[in-house]
């Protein structure tokens, strides 16, 4: 349920990382794709340097982050990049969601607040936990589904802390679910195809991926221990809804995101 929950909004926030909206934001700003996305999800930590970024996003290429942070700083504050995501937020999610808002705003925000009494250990969470709540409706929703993300994003990487798995294994075990295409991952994260080759070749070795690319069974008993060692972190969040409150937000929360994908915002979602 923990999982379905977090699932159902997702769309909501996910599309900022592909809104052409948010891009032309960040290239009239001075930066490039990557660059947008390093500064724009970073911007609540501050200016901060490159090697929080890559500690906090966890598995991207350290190259491609070294290459842009903190140099975008020298462009662009922090307090601007968050101005303009907010504003390629609005007009994106402008186009496809409803006005009504209320119920469903509700909901996600007592579980954003809830969220919010329980930052320890979760330094990226923390820093947007810390910004004020927009007035605007869509915007307050867009930003609870950011802190439940976060939340729950944060703790996936003491999950894979835990089990001892590295940011390119992690894209590589990802992979080899077959859900995701392996170039898309590892092009999104800037990693060579020799990385690529050599990490996917030490899994097979340690019996986590076959021949064919895919998980073997050990390697699915590990994505699994990581998967409910995230959905066990995440649960805390909702703990605050009821169980009748929870099946509402879903219900509630679905068909936004539904409409988010029929849209082409999130790509290869539909």
């Amino acid at each position: 349920m923990i999982r379905t929950l977090f699932r159902s909004l997702e769309a909501v926030h996910g599309m900022i990382y592909f809104a052409p909206e948010a891009d032309s934001r960040y290239a009239s700003a001075g930066l490039d794709r990557p660059g947008g996305y390093f500064a724009s999800r970073a911007a609540a930590l501050g200016a901060v340097g490159a090697e929080v970024v890559i500690a906090t996003f966890y598995n991207f290429n350290p190259a491609i982050v070294r290459a842009r942070i903190p140099q975008a700083w020298e462009t662009v504050s922090p307090e601007r990049m968050l101005e303009l995501r907010w504003e390629a937020a609005d007009e994106a999610l402008k186009k496809v969601l409803p006005d009504d808002l209320k119920e469903i705003n509700e909901l996600a925000k007592r579980a954003a607040e809830r969220s919010k009494e329980m930052p320890h250990g979760r330094t990226l969470f923390a820093a947007h936990a810390a910004l004020p709540w927009p007035d605007e409706p869509r915007l307050q929703l867009f930003h609870a589904q950011t802190l439940l993300r976060e939340f729950r994003g944060d703790g996936h990487l003491a999950a894979l802390l835990r089990h001892n798995v590295t940011g390119i294994e992690a894209l590589v075990l990802h992979a080899a679910t077959g859900e995701v295409p392996a170039e898309a991952l590892r092009k999104t994260r800037a990693w060579s195809e020799e990385q690529w080759a050599a990490t996917l070749e030490d899994l097979r070795k340690r019996g986590l991926v076959g021949e064919d690319q895919l998980l073997t069974e050990k390697g699915r008993e590990l994505r699994q221990g990581i998967e409910d060692d995230t959905d066990h972190m995440a649960a805390a969040a909702y703990d605050v809804l009821s169980d009748q409150e929870k099946q509402r937000f879903v219900e509630l929360a679905s068909p936004l995101s539904k409409a988010v994908v029929e849209a082409g915002m999130v790509p290869g979602r539909r």
